[in-house]
């Protein structure tokens, strides 16, 4: 059945590319420019302020959905120290964040200085700098920073 509208044509048209889980992938079009979606030119469009805000707010959803599923313990936590634990999902990965063992046992027993401590004595302190420090003194407190 042919498109009916341009939306359904471009659909045809451009394509996707996507992994084996179905989710859109960037490529390299036939000119060579970034392109993700359904031909949406990374290099020369890029993405505007909403999308990025869509794409994040996804992010953020999948990384707390990690978080409740993966952290043992992780219900007994105020709202804020929960972020903490999304924040970092989203910098490492849910495998990274898990392996910080000596971290998820003090978040557990809810001592907090250690659990902070463990944050900063970690690589990826050393990687991300000011965001560690932030998200320790976060944990550390139970407030915002």
């Amino acid at each position: 059945m042919p498109p009916t509208t341009l939306r359904e044509q471009l659909i045809r048209d451009e394509g996707a590319r996507r992994d084996a889980g179905g989710r859109h992938m960037p490529y390299r079009d036939s000119l060579g420019f970034l392109t993700i979606g359904f031909g949406r030119c990374l290099d020369r469009i890029g993405i505007s302020e909403a999308e990025a805000a869509v794409l994040l707010d996804n992010d953020i959803m999948i990384a707390e959905q990690a978080v409740a599923a993966n952290v043992v313990g992780v219900e007994s936590l105020d709202a804020v120290r929960r972020a903490v634990l999304a924040n970092m999902a989203l910098n490492l990965g849910i495998a990274g964040l898990l392996g910080f063992r000596r971290f998820l046992g003090a978040l557990r027993a809810h001592d907090w200085e250690r659990a902070a401590d463990e944050m900063l004595a970690s690589r990826w302190h050393e990687q991300t700098g000011e965001r560690a420090e932030r998200l320790a003194q976060q944990l550390q407190t139970g407030v915002w920073v």
